[in-house]
């Protein structure tokens, strides 16, 4: 690169990210907006749990809506329920541990809204069984959901979004962990080494996307009562040995991530990138210690 094309580059990228080398008058605050009016959000996972009440999050505050899950009688219940906020949803059936089937998820989003602003990569699975229990098989297909499917997706939301110079404002990819990444449960193995693998992903990410304007960050959530863990919460048994370890006493519901959901992708989280919000009743700041 000679010194012109370096120099006008460089410019191009400092009134782009709005550099100002000076420190802002007390009179110039400014509160950042939570709302999301006029952007475009693809959530992976979306068509129930977590997934669903993230996507209902960000329609609630204003985004259009891609939702991606692997049944599309699924989806378009999901997308009846989005619906309602007013706001225009796309229904993208995808299973995210084909690669080449997520990046037609994001290239189809983008073509179809003719923008793309924000990416939630929820999907996930678990399998519970004694770590020496699990095969090859199930390492691959919860491997392939729960982190590489949320690499690829990222990646390609990197491509389309680093594409979108006169966006108005910086691009958000929100990865949805889980505090097994840190507390050790019993006969969930995989699923924690995915969760680990996704916490360190978001930071190295955060990372090299910065400069593309790009914040990711993650959210971790606790024991939440979706169907994937209704088997525990139904049964009152499991459902006192779940909850009393939660300060709170008493699993999360899935609406009480849309308060995360929208603060990492709205104006008000642009200085925040590489960093995971727990929301889990207070279970890992606890220890389990009831006296």
């Amino acid at each position: 690169m000679n010194s012109c094309s370096f120099v006008a580059k460089f410019l191009s990228l400092k009134c782009y990210m709005k550099i100002e080398r000076r420190m802002p008058r007390d009179d110039e605050f400014q509160m950042p907006s939570f709302r999301l009016d006029g952007r475009v959000a693809l959530v992976t996972g979306g068509g129930r749990g977590l997934g669903l009440a993230m996507a209902q999050a960000l329609a609630e505050a204003g985004a259009d809506v891609a939702i991606a899950a692997r049944t599309q009688s699924e989806l378009e219940v999901a997308a009846d329920l989005i619906r309602k906020t007013g706001r225009e949803v796309l229904t993208v059936p995808t299973d995210v541990s084909d690669v080449g089937a997520v990046r037609a998820m994001v290239q189809k989003t983008a073509s179809h809204f003719n923008r793309f602003d924000i990416l939630v990569n929820a999907a996930a699975v678990n399998y519970r069984k004694p770590a020496d229990d699990f095969t090859e098989e199930d390492w691959d297909r919860l491997i392939g959901i729960n982190l590489k499917g949320a690499f690829f997706a990222s990646q390609e939301a990197l491509r389309v979004m680093r594409r979108q110079t006169a966006r108005p404002h910086k691009a958000k990819i929100i990865n949805v962990g889980s505090i097994a990444y840190e507390i050790v449960v019993p006969n969930i193995a995989l699923y924690s080494i995915s969760k680990g693998g996704l916490r360190q992903m978001t930071r190295s990410l955060a990372v090299d996307f910065a400069k593309d304007n790009i914040c990711v960050n993650s959210v971790a959530p606790g024991r939440f009562w979706t169907k994937m863990t209704d088997s525990v919460f139904s049964n009152p048994d499991l459902y006192d040995s779940a909850v009393s370890v939660i300060p709170m006493g008493r699993p999360g519901i899935p609406s009480e991530l849309a308060g995360a959901t929208v603060f990492l992708a709205s104006d008000a989280s642009d200085y925040i990138t590489g960093e995971t919000i727990t929301v889990d009743g207070g279970w890992t700041v606890s220890a389990g210690v009831k006296a």
